[in-house]
C-alpha cells in the first residue's frame, strides 16, 4: 500500500497510579463545575496572548483524518463587535417574535434570554467559529473534509475548558442564521459559523439563571455494561 504513515513516539506522559488518576479526575470535576454560561460581562480587557494560547489549544483537538476543519475569527474591535450585535439582534428579534415556535420560546424562560444582545459589545473579544466544509488547495482544488461539525464542536470544547481554565467567562451564542458573519468578518463561502463564542471576565455583579445549575445525575447520562 502507497502511504505517507510516519510514526512517531508518543509523547511522554506520567504513569499514574489508580489513586492520583482519580484525584485529578475529581479536581477536573471540581473545576469545570464552576464554569457556566455568562451574559454579564465586564469590560475589562483580555490580553490577546491569553486568546492566542487557548486557540493552540483548540488546535490540538482531534479532527476527521486530521484536517482540522476549524477558522476562529477573534474580534475586539469595536466597531466591527457593534455591526456583529446590530446583526445578530435583527436574527433574535426574529426568533423570539415567534419563529422558534411556542415549544421552544417556552423552555428558554427559565433561562431568562430574550432578543437583546448588549454582551456582543460589552465583552472585549468575540470568537466567530467557523467549519470549513471543504478545504481548497494551492491549485484551487477541493480537498474534502470529513466530520466537520463533530471535529469543530470538540474543538469549541476544548477552546471553552482553555479559557474557563484561564479565569474567563464565555457564553455560546448562536443567532440563527449567521451567515452575516461571512459577510462581516469576510471569510469565504467554504465556511459555515458554527457558535459566536462571547469571551472576557463576568461583571461584578453576574447573576446565572438558577435553572442553569440543574445538571443530570451520572445515572441518566451514562450507563456501564
Amino acid at each position: 500500500m502507497d502511504y505517507n504513515y510516519d510514526p512517531i513516539p508518543l509523547p511522554a506522559r506520567p504513569a499514574l497510579s489508580a489513586e492520583e488518576s482519580l484525584a485529578r479526575a475529581e479536581a477536573f470535576y471540581a473545576q469545570i463545575k464552576q464554569r457556566h454560561s455568562v451574559r454579564h460581562f465586564s469590560d475589562a480587557p483580555v490580553d490577546r496572548a491569553v486568546i492566542e494560547s487557548c486557540l493552540r489549544a483548540a488546535g490540538t483537538a482531534p479532527s476527521g483524518a486530521n484536517h482540522q476543519p476549524w477558522h476562529f475569527a477573534c474580534v475586539s474591535d469595536p466597531a466591527t463587535k457593534r455591526e456583529i450585535r446590530l446583526a445578530a439582534e435583527k436574527e433574535e428579534r426574529e426568533f423570539y417574535g415567534g419563529k422558534a415556535g411556542d415549544e421552544w420560546l417556552d423552555d428558554l424562560k427559565d433561562l431568562g434570554t430574550d432578543a437583546d444582545k448588549p454582551f456582543l459589545e460589552i465583552a472585549p473579544w468575540l470568537i466567530a467559529i467557523f467549519v470549513e466544509r471543504y478545504g481548497v488547495n494551492e491549485d484551487g482544488s477541493k480537498q474534502k473534509n470529513y466530520y466537520t461539525a463533530e471535529s469543530v464542536g470538540i474543538a469549541t470544547g476544548f477552546l471553552i475548558n482553555a479559557l474557563h481554565e484561564a479565569g474567563l467567562a464565555t457564553l455560546t451564542h448562536t443567532p440563527n442564521p449567521m451567515k452575516f458573519l461571512n459577510q462581516i468578518l469576510d471569510r469565504p463561502s467554504n465556511e459555515r459559523p458554527y457558535i459566536l463564542l462571547v469571551v472576557g471576565h463576568p461583571a461584578a455583579n453576574a447573576m446565572i439563571p438558577r435553572a442553569a445549575t440543574v445538571k443530570k445525575s451520572l445515572e441518566e447520562i451514562a450507563s456501564f455494561i
